[in-house]
């Protein structure tokens, strides 16, 4: 038998799977900012703090349909008017009088209080109402947010309600981090596009539609998608194309050690410095990271596995943390941990990201695995809802041990 070849050794020196994410986030620059349109700012990360420029409510305002009443007034009440949402009364409510009042409109000068209308009984000009605490029912102005008030702070993710909050206060654009643009590229002469009929020996291609959708999950722009042969020109020439034109790239496929597999050597070809080829993770050993330096700017440069699940496992663990920390928000808001419901076979010398469902507990997340774990069962991640860390070693991860855990899009609602 011969000796191993340079690249056999060099990727039998694995990194641990925190050092590899240490050295990606490392390489991270925050990218620029830019004025979005509320209706557009669904999922973007604020690259500011933002402020309230006004009291909320900017009125004293009612919480109930009724009537607005006097200090102490009790017994029938004239009725006098009526202040209507956006339409307030100008007239002073005087002592011995009721106003109508819908919910949200202005409280009148000289009301301390709103009977609600089911306390009221009303005739044709007057309304009987009971006694009613001072303030009972009025939302005072500034109740919900001072004019300063922080709404939100840099990095935080506009979800639906947070849109609202912005709105509320009267925004109507906020300054949001420019989205990534990813790059994907898919290399194998073996892959054909979903519903194309496959020829002897061919797949269908499902890695550039599952990458392409984490990158959504993550806040990221896919800006291009091929699907690349095993030929060391073409390689070369998508990859460039790829690096002048995204901030991150991802190719899966072609980076082992095979004769056919050209990406390394192409990205070495194209300038790209390498940072860690291999990691001590089950799926995802033969992951590759790299950075670009062109026009002041970094580029990020993945070589992931070709297995559909090792593919979504990387990215998962490598690549969204780096999209989320070139937007400013938080790389590790998907990290938490859990308790195994089931013994988990430990790998030797690698950690093994187990693709489990999750269930809610009174101590907390448990998760259990999905079913058979090979990189190429894909039904086993469509299924999943984190990733279970399972650390190296000899034995088995017992039920009922915590361990660390992704949640595979950062968000896990409780069934």
């Amino acid at each position: 038998m011969g000796s191993p070849s340079c690249e056999d050794v060099r990727v039998a020196t694995l990194i641990s799977t925190d050092e590899a994410r240490r050295r990606v986030l490392a390489s991270v620059q925050a990218l620029t900012a830019e004025p979005v349109a509320l209706e557009a700012a669904l999922g973007r990360v604020v690259a500011e703090d933002v402020h309230s420029r006004a009291d909320m409510p900017p009125f004293d305002s009612s919480a109930m349909d009724g009537f607005a009443v006097g200090p102490g007034e009790e017994g029938e009440l004239a009725i006098a008017g009526e202040s209507r949402a956006g339409s307030p009364s100008a007239d002073r409510l005087r002592p011995g009088l009721a106003m109508a009042i819908s919910t949200g409109a202005a409280v009148p000068e000289g009301a301390s209080a709103v009977v609600p209308v089911e306390r009221a009984e009303v005739s044709e000009h007057a309304v009987r109402v009971p006694a009613t605490p001072e303030g009972d029912n009025i939302r005072r102005r500034g109740e919900a947010l001072r004019h300063g008030d922080v709404l939100l702070r840099r990095g935080a993710q506009l979800g639906p309600a947070a849109v609202g909050v912005l709105a509320s206060a009267g925004l109507s654009e906020v300054l949001c981090a420019r989205r990534p643009r990813v790059a994907i590229l898919a290399t194998g002469d073996e892959l054909v596009p979903p519903g194309q009929a496959l020829e002897p020996g061919q797949i269908w291609s499902s890695n550039p539609l599952a990458l392409a959708g984490q990158v959504t999950l993550a806040g990221g722009e896919t800006v291009s998608s091929e699907t690349v042969a095993d030929d060391p020109g073409a390689t070369r020439s998508a990859l460039g194309q790829a690096l002048e034109s995204a901030d991150v790239v991802c190719v899966s496929g072609g980076v082992s050690v095979g004769p056919h597999d050209h990406v390394k050597g192409a990205l070495a070809h194209l300038g790209v410095s390498e940072s860690f080829w291999g990691v001590a993770l089950k799926p995802g050993k033969p992951t590759w990271f790299g950075t670009l330096e062109r026009g002041g700017r970094t580029v990020l440069a993945y070589g992931l596995p070709g297995n559909p699940v090792s593919a979504m496992v990387t990215f998962q663990l490598f690549v969204r943390p780096a999209l989320r920390a070139l937007q400013g928000a938080d790389p590790g808001a998907a990290r938490t941990t859990a308790v195994l419901d089931e013994p988990v076979r430990r790998v030797l010398t690698r950690e093994h990201a187990v693709r489990c469902v999750l269930r809610s507990a009174q101590d907390g997340l448990h998760v259990y695995p999905t079913g058979p774990q090979g990189s190429h069962v894909l039904s086993s991640m469509s299924a999943a809802e984190a990733l279970a860390m399972i650390a190296a070693g000899e034995g088995t991860a017992n039920a009922g041990e915590r361990v660390p855990v992704e949640l595979l899009t950062g968000v896990w609602c409780p069934r």
